[in-house]
Parts: C-alpha cells; sequence; structure tokens
C-alpha cells in the first residue's frame, strides 16, 4: 500500500509512532496527483509550496511529543467554495477566477490550528449549483471508477480526490445533497451534519437555509474523526448552533442491537435502478443480522421534494449571488456605461446553470408569485419535516438510497435539467429538513460502478447515524475496493 492510499486514522497512527513523516506523505500525495489529475480532473489549485511548509512544521510539532490532533500532518483537500487566505478561491466560476480571499473560513482556521495539511482546492459545480461536476467553468471532473462518468456534484472533485487517493480526506459542502450523491458515485463516506452543526462561515453561499459543511472520507472512523473537528458553536455564524460535540470516535463501539431503523417505502418508487434497489435492500437486511429493528415507514411528502428544492434554493440564490456586480469584486466586464457593465458581467461571468437559477429564483421572489410558489413551497417544507418528525417517534435512522442510480456518462444529462435535478430526488428532503445524513459504499453494479446507502439521523444526532453505518462497514468489504486509475 502507497502511503497516498493511507487512511486518515491509520497516516495519523503511523506519523505519532515516527514510522513516517508528514514530508513523505504529502509528498506522496502530491505524486499521486501528478501521475492521476492530468485525467480525473479534481483540482482547480494546488497548493504545494504552502503545503510541503506546513508538513514541515507538523514533523516538528511531532518530533516534540505534540501529537494530540488526529489530523496533525495530514494532507487534506477543501472544495474550492471555501474561503482561504491567500490561496484562489474560484467557486469553479469564471465570476471569480482570480479571487484571493483575504481570510479563512472557521472551518479552514479549524483544519490548519489542528494540524492538518491543505493540499489544494477541488472542482465543483458553478457556485456549488449541480450533481455531476461538469457545470465547472473550467472542465468536468471524471469519476475514478469510469473516466467516461461522472464523479456526482456539486463536490465531485472532492470525491474524486478521495477516491484516488489524491488526498486523504476531503471537505464538501452539501445543500441538496453535494457530499452524499458523489459520495455514492465515488464509493467513499460523505457525512452532511445537522444544520447549524458546523458553521458555514466562510463558505460562498448557495441557498443559505440549506447549505452545511461535511467530511468526506474513505471510510466512517475517519468522518467521525474529522468532523470532530469541524463540529462547535461558532459566533461568526448567527445560524450556528451553541449544543455540547460528542466524541464520535469513542461512540462508534456501542452496539446496534435494538436500534430502530426506518426503511421509507416512497424511496423505492418506479425508476430506480433494480440494482441500486437491491444493494440497499441487501444492507438493510445486514442491520437486521446485526439485530437491528427494520420496521417500513411512510415519509408522504417526499414526492413533492425536487419542486421544493428548486423553488427555496433558486430563490435564496438569487439573494445571495446578487452580490456579483462587477462593482465590489470579482470579474468585470468592459461595457459602455453602468447598466451594460451590469448586464455583460452577469451574463459573461455566470454559467448557464447558475443564470437559469438565479432566473427561476428572481421569478418565483416577484410580485405576484411570490405566495403562489415561495410562500406555498415553504409551508410544504414544514411539512416534509414534519414527515421527519413523525417518523423518529418510531425509529432512530432512516436507511434508503442515496441516489436513484449510479454515475451517469458525462454529458449524458447535461441538456436535460429536469433529468439531472432528479438525481437528487433522495438527498434534497434532507437538506429541506435539516437532518444530518450519511452515505456509505454498499455494492457495485454490472458495470462495476459503486452504489451508495443513505443513513439519516434525528437533528444532532450524528453519533448515531456514524454507529450505524461503521457497523454496517466492519461486517462488509466495500469501502476497501479502490479503482484503479493505472489500469486505464
Amino acid at each position: 500500500m502507497t502511503l497516498a492510499a493511507l487512511t486518515l486514522r491509520d497516516a495519523g497512527e503511523k506519523l505519532r509512532k515516527r514510522e513516517i513523516t508528514s514530508v513523505e506523505l504529502t509528498e506522496a500525495v502530491f505524486d499521486r496527483i501528478r501521475r492521476t489529475d492530468e485525467t480525473l480532473h479534481a483540482y482547480l489549485t494546488l497548493n504545494r509550496d504552502e503545503a510541503i511548509a506546513s508538513a514541515r512544521r507538523a514533523d516538528e510539532r511531532l518530533r516534540l511529543g505534540d501529537g494530540a490532533s488526529p489530523l496533525l500532518g495530514i494532507p487534506i483537500a477543501l472544495k474550492d467554495n471555501f474561503l482561504t487566505r491567500g490561496l484562489r478561491t474560484t467557486c469553479a466560476s469564471k465570476m471569480l477566477g482570480n479571487f484571493i480571499p483575504p481570510y479563512d473560513a472557521t472551518t479552514v482556521s479549524k483544519l490548519r490550528d489542528a494540524g492538518a495539511i491543505i493540499v489544494g482546492k477541488t472542482n465543483l459545480d458553478e457556485f456549488a449549483m449541480g450533481s455531476s461536476a461538469e457545470n465547472s467553468a473550467w472542465f468536468p471532473t471524471r469519476n475514478p471508477w469510469d473516466l467516461e462518468r461522472i464523479p456526482g456534484g456539486s463536490s465531485g472533485g472532492s470525491a474524486a480526490a478521495v477516491a484516488a487517493d489524491q488526498c486523504l480526506a476531503a471537505l464538501g459542502t452539501d445543500t441538496g445533497g453535494s457530499i452524499r450523491q458523489p459520495a455514492a458515485c465515488c464509493g467513499i463516506v460523505g457525512l452532511k451534519p445537522t444544520y447549524g452543526r458546523v458553521s458555514r462561515y466562510g463558505i460562498i453561499a448557495f441557498a443559505s437555509s440549506m447549505d452545511q459543511v461535511g467530511p468526506m472520507t474513505k471510510n466512517v472512523r475517519d468522518a467521525a474523526l474529522l468532523l470532530q473537528v469541524l463540529a462547535g458553536h461558532d459566533l461568526a455564524d448567527s445560524t450556528s448552533v451553541k449544543r455540547p460535540v460528542p466524541d464520535y470516535s469513542s461512540e462508534l463501539q456501542s452496539g446496534i442491537k435494538g436500534l430502530r431503523v426506518g426503511v421509507p417505502k416512497e424511496y423505492f418508487a418506479a425508476g430506480m435502478q433494480p440494482q441500486v434497489e437491491k444493494a440497499v435492500r441487501t444492507a438493510v437486511g445486514e442491520l437486521d443480522k446485526q439485530g437491528a429493528l427494520i420496521e417500513e415507514i411512510s415519509l408522504p411528502h417526499t414526492e413533492y421534494a425536487v419542486a421544493v428544492y428548486y423553488i427555496v434554493a433558486t430563490a435564496e440564490a438569487s439573494s445571495n449571488l446578487a452580490r456579483y456586480d462587477g462593482m465590489r469584486f470579482g470579474y468585470r466586464a468592459h461595457a459602455k456605461d453602468l447598466g451594460e457593465t451590469y448586464m455583460l458581467t452577469r451574463d459573461e461571468g455566470f454559467g448557464a446553470e447558475v443564470k437559469r437559477r438565479i432566473m427561476l429564483g428572481t421569478y418565483v421572489l416577484s410580485a405576484g408569485y411570490y405566495d403562489a410558489y415561495y410562500l406555498k413551497a415553504q409551508r410544504v417544507r414544514a411539512l416534509m419535516k414534519r414527515d421527519f418528525d413523525e417518523a423518529f417517534r418510531h425509529c432512530d435512522v432512516i436507511v434508503t438510497p442515496t441516489a436513484p442510480t449510479t454515475a451517469f456518462k458525462i454529458g449524458e444529462k447535461s441538456q436535460d435539467p429536469l433529468q439531472m435535478y432528479l438525481s437528487d430526488i433522495f438527498t434534497i428532503s434532507i437538506n429541506l429538513a435539516g437532518l444530518p445524513a450519511l452515505s456509505l459504499p454498499c455494492g457495485f453494479d454490472d458495470a462495476g460502478l459503486p452504489i451508495g446507502v443513505q443513513m439519516i439521523g434525528k437533528p444532532f444526532e450524528e453519533a448515531t447515524i456514524l454507529r450505524l453505518a461503521h457497523h454496517y462497514e466492519q461486517a462488509t468489504d466495500w469501502h476497501n475496493k479502490k479503482p484503479r486509475m493505472e489500469d486505464r
């Protein structure tokens, strides 16, 4: 096994035992990127010089016995919508093509304080709007399991980088499934925490009532370690919740016998890829064998999730992206007057999908349509939250497929936005309700593409879904399967 293939936990143990150095580990990661990223295109910006310097500092801390942090000396990638002081942050958009932030996002500061090594910034759908990582202004990212297929989105670059051992772990953001769906497509673990569990300060906003930061890792234990560092109250984020953070790693060992697992009938609808349904139901069977209590449940408003999400999310995107006007920062078009500057800047600076969502959002917020669309969507959103509240009276965790299909081919859905939006049909309701959810591998289809199972928890019960996922993972071998990039 190469150093780049190590898990976060195993690498941390080797570093603390002085079996390897952070410089060796970091150089191994950059060597892996050099050998694979010309075809994968997971990264937009690499941070090699600063990363090696940070690794040297980490080695000195380790030499002096300062090895308490599990992230000390560990190479980690960041989705390119996290503000990073002095390091280009583009959001995969021409609008921010040369933007150098003057400060770090809170989560980035926490990583730096813990001694993590920032490898670089990963590709995404522009402004995190998409399900395939094809909407980047620069290039699409490819799936390491099949280079002709998408890695999922919008955190596709982070998912591909973790799966291809181009980092030991990564951060993504999830507004409607953008951590979990690419995790499923790439065969890794992706966790969306409860809304308010992790600070959003310094994350370039898409839809502020749903955006959430989370870990993308090679296994469940690594997700628990990374979440431990990220979670906690932040005074700079008014939506951050002040409540204790459990010791996620220690709680992994608690048993799951007697844990009540709900399986919603609405999540096994017509049109789902049969191999996905079979793999997820087999995963539920494994949980049953381990002593979990399986019960069919109903989430009756699920059918409205896509419609509600694409009203609420586009409305918030329209508001959040109004700041990109060519006046204060970012791209500015050459024009003859102020009005033309506004119009050309936004026309040239934004890609097609971002413009589509801005126009949809502006429409549903406009006079005469606000009540009919946005207000009604918020009312249905409340009903969907009530569905989950009722379900959790009878169960502790809800288990579903992460996505209705495995990764589709690049370009296959780019001309059909509605089909693309349906890729997130099983994940978006969790964001609307603000709940924690995790995706982990549960099998492969006949084409050798990974399948993900989703575990949804009660608010702030990340420890419970991590525990259930860890026990399932220990009983199976799916997380140990690796794409063989060199054979392509």
